[in-house]
């Protein structure tokens, strides 16, 4: 019995008053149902010659043996089962027995089987009622102190929870902010990376699709950064966009920055796994996130400026309003004010010039440029003349070491001077192109005899001379669909070689005899004639000249 629950040592039963006076003494100071069960039964033997059969508790609703130690007697629990826990109760060997349920407030908390030699008289009876009723205040008591510490357990829970819940709340809204702070603050990559170093305490690298470093935040930044092979490269990062967490890489953990469809990157931390918890995760993930819309930010305004850069490229090439022209290259940080060249450029691939390529040649000669492009040609507005020389090589290096021809105009001096430049840098690059090593650079400052064709262009007498001597060519061509001025063009360049003229004109040596010869028929001239070929010469580059297109 616990030291609590106590029974006077000296209680003798007697009359019913002494009886009280000894149940009185009884004390359930315990709140273990056990105990409580125990001082019950000494108590009752105290009380008047019985004994307890069995004791009972209700656990969740249903009745247990308590202590738990007694034997199970089933045909007991039985009967009791059968009399609802409650009066008579027949015992072995015919002694006398009665069930006494451990009630409180009409709620059943338990049951004590009382048994003995005789029949109690009643006021040993109602003594074992009195106690009974006691014991089931007892356990009521001991069943509300343990519902008690269970909510008490229940409530440190839910606050210990709670307090994580507000914790991760906190430091995930202190995440929203500095990240966001960095994009809204417009520092770029480097500063959204600079805020997940400071929010992890980790070293972070942010890399494009292609594996390029493009910021690197918190100690180690390798010196020279290594870039993974393309195959491998695009095999990472279709394993990252099937996973739907970080994916380890080395000593990193990576994360793909996929705003939408299109992979842009990858973000990674710097991290052993033993060091990553939940709020590093969360950070980095959100990184990723606000990396997606900055590096979507920075693509649409690329495309942005470019088109207006484009647009403003073609509406100078036409002609435009000066004062309109002037404002809108402002707000695109470029200064027209200053003396520009126009320079057009044709790529042997085929398909034009790449524009990203020609932007990068300018920039790598420290040229302030506008790009747009004409048909097949890439055209650049540069703010200086070009080294010649220079400019083709960096061209050619850029493009791949693709061969290319370059023309460049006449200087503007003001938004009315570009499109003349235009042309005379296309008439540049055709002499450039029809010339005997046509891959290089021409610039129309320097075209020497074609200025004096210009000119008499301008007059309107070279037309005539042009038509004086090719004439009657010029038309059967465009009757015929022919290429007999070509053609002449390429055997007067190359000074009456066939071999030479065949291989320019990729056409067989028969078959350019045969064009020479319907040539001599058509203009009834002698080729062989020094003053003839010199005259055939001059109008068939005049015509090369003033043939502007490629």
């Amino acid at each position: 019995m616990n030291a609590n629950s106590t029974i006077a040592d000296d209680y003798e039963p007697t009359d019913t008053p002494g009886g009280l006076a000894a149940l009185t003494r009884i004390n359930f100071h315990s709140l273990d149902p056990e105990d409580i069960l125990a001082v019950a039964t000494e108590g009752a033997a105290a009380l008047c010659p019985c004994r307890v059969e069995a004791s009972y508790c209700t656990v969740d609703d249903e009745m247990k043996l308590c202590p738990s130690s007694q034997t199970e007697r089933p045909r007991l629990t039985d009967m009791l089962q059968r009399s609802s826990w409650e009066g008579r109760i027949e015992l072995p060997r015919g002694d006398w027995g009665w069930a006494f349920p451990l009630c409180h407030r009409d709620a059943v908390q338990g049951c004590l089987v009382i048994g003995a030699s005789a029949e109690p008289t009643p006021d040993h009876h109602l003594l074992l009622q009195l106690l009974a009723q006691n014991a089931g205040a007892a356990l009521a008591c001991a069943k509300l102190h343990q519902r008690e510490v269970v909510r008490a357990s229940q409530l440190a829970e839910t606050n210990e929870v709670l307090a994580a819940a507000v914790h991760r709340l906190k430091t995930r809204t202190h995440t929203h902010e500095l990240l966001e702070a960095a994009l809204t603050a417009g520092e770029g990559l480097q500063g959204i990376a600079d805020a997940l170093h400071r929010l992890t305490g980790r070293p972070v690298c942010i890399e494009d699709r292609f594996g390029n470093l493009r910021a690197w935040a918190g100690p180690g930044r390798p010196l020279q950064y290594p870039k993974p092979k393309y195959g491998r490269r695009d095999t990472f990062l279709r394993s990252l966009s099937t996973q739907a967490g970080p994916v380890r890489s080395g000593d990193r953990l990576c994360v793909l920055i996929k705003p939408r469809a299109e992979m842009l990157g990858v973000v990674a931390l710097v991290v052993r796994d033993d060091e990553v918890d939940e709020d590093m995760l969360f950070a980095l993930g959100y990184c990723s996130n606000v990396l997606g819309l900055e590096l979507s930010h920075q693509r649409n305004l690329a495309d942005l400026q470019l088109n207006l850069r484009r647009e403003l490229v073609d509406d100078l090439l036409v002609g435009t309003d000066e004062q309109g022209a002037y404002a809108r290259a402002e707000a695109l940080a470029h200064d027209l004010r200053r003396p520009h060249y126009v320079v057009v450029i044709y790529s042997a691939r085929g398909r034009g010039a790449d524009i990203a390529a020609a932007g990068r040649a300018a920039a790598s000669l420290n040229m302030n440029y506008l790009a747009g492009r004409q048909g097949r040609l890439v055209v650049l507005l540069v703010d200086s003349h070009p080294a010649p020389d220079a400019l083709h090589l960096e061209v050619s290096r850029q493009l791949g070491d693709s061969a290319c021809a370059i023309g460049i105009g006449s200087r503007c001096d003001r938004p009315a001077d570009f499109p003349q430049s235009l042309l005379k840098a296309r008439r540049a690059l055709n002499v450039r192109m029809n010339s005997a090593h046509p891959w290089g650079l021409s610039d129309y400052c320097e075209l020497g005899f074609y200025h004096l064709v210009d000119a008499a262009h301008t007059a309107g007498v070279v037309d005539e001379y042009v038509r004086q001597w090719l004439g009657v060519l010029m038309d059967y061509d465009a009757a015929k669909n022919s290429d007999l001025v070509n053609t002449l063009s390429h055997y007067v360049e190359c000074g009456g070689n066939y071999d030479e003229s065949a291989a320019a004109l990729h056409i067989h040596r028969s078959t350019l005899r045969y064009r020479l010869g319907r040539i001599g028929d058509l203009t009834h001239l002698d080729l062989r004639d020094v003053d003839t070929r010199f005259n055939l010469h001059a109008a068939t580059r005049a015509w090369r000249f003033l043939t502007a297109g490629t």
